[in-house]
């Protein structure tokens, strides 16, 4: 899901157009200062500021820049997240965050890919960003640091939820191999109780490796039931006009589920329409049965226009237009 949105700035000002090819040892800044000016690249170690700022002052410098001249950056979504965007913003450097998906990438043969070479692609793409080129790549959201804080509690427990699922699946299949099943509902010293193919107790090896795996499983259960009371207090504590408390008033909506769903930026304003908002999320798939009378789609849209809270901003933009992917 893209949206439009038109951002301030002027080609003309003098500007330094930044790309960074992110490593985990070094980065690499492309710079340059228009079209049609060879870009210039510096290496320099990873989360080292102060040769990062050294780099730019040089790059004014090379392109005859002024010194107050202004520096517009970007760099591709990935393990670092967005902490590198913030600090950006805090030098007063108008970043952008790409989806590297959205790259375009030509197909005709195989291509040479380095990180010298992605930083200098970037770094021209930049400037065709900046020059008012439409559709170049799609953008990032950025999300508030409470927003990315609050995403931590569903992840754990979708993390821990497939954890719990993997081990299930894997006692079930070392079973299996004995001719044997996993019970239903499982009490005490279960593996003692289990009989293989023949009517015979489990080898000591296998009942040892099935005890292991119900501790683990044990643990996994608690912390899943510590994150369900997590949530469960979030929802105690919101509002009745907040994002959450109007989600779980709808039929399949769960707790984990609402409080996904409002930590992934809900914004209804971004999607002009709840019934797109209801798609991006997949609710409609679930909130109508033929005749039920439950769950239709009047009653998702009219929740989700009683839940829009105000659109979130994009702060450090500076230049150019085009689409932003959530």
């Amino acid at each position: 899901m893209t949206v439009t949105r038109t951002l301030s700035g002027s080609v003309s000002e003098p500007t330094l157009y930044v790309a960074f090819e992110l490593g985990k040892k070094e980065w690499k800044l492309a710079m340059t200062s228009s079209f049609g000016v060879q870009p210039w690249l510096r290496t320099v170690a990873s989360r080292d500021w102060v040769r990062v700022e050294r780099a730019l002052t040089q790059g004014r410098a090379r392109f005859g820049l002024p010194a107050t001249a202004v520096v517009v950056s970007c760099y591709e979504a990935g393990r670092d997240g967005f902490w590198i965007h913030r600090a950006l913003l805090q030098r007063d450097i108008r970043n952008r965050v790409v989806d590297s998906a959205s790259i375009e990438v030509n197909r005709r043969a195989r291509r040479a890919k380095t990180d010298r070479l992605d930083a200098l692609k970037l770094v021209m793409m930049l400037v065709r960003v900046c020059a008012g080129e439409q559709r170049v790549w799609s953008e990032v959201r950025v999300p508030t640091v409470a927003e990315e804080a609050g995403r931590h509690v569903s992840r754990e427990r979708t993390a821990l939820t497939q954890e719990q699922t993997r081990l299930v699946n894997q006692m079930r299949g070392w079973l299996a191999t004995w001719g044997a099943t996993l019970p239903s509902r499982r009490r005490g010293s279960w593996w003692t109780t289990v009989r293989d193919w023949a009517g015979a107790p489990l080898r000591s090896t296998v009942q040892a490796r099935l005890a292991r795996a119900e501790v683990r499983l044990q643990m996994l259960e608690a912390q899943i039931v510590e994150l369900d009371a997590q949530q469960a207090a979030a929802l105690g504590t919101a509002t009745p006009t907040s994002a959450l408390r109007q989600l779980v008033q709808l039929k399949g909506v769960a707790t984990t589920s609402a409080s996904v769903c409002s930590t992934r930026g809900w914004s209804g304003a971004r999607f002009g329409i709840g019934g797109r908002l209801a798609g991006c999320w997949d609710l409609r798939r679930r909130r109508m049965t033929a005749g039920s009378g439950h769950g239709s789609k009047g009653s998702v849209e009219r929740a989700m226009r009683a839940c829009r809270p105000s659109p979130f901003s994009s702060p450090g933009i500076g230049c150019g237009g085009n689409r932003t992917a959530l």
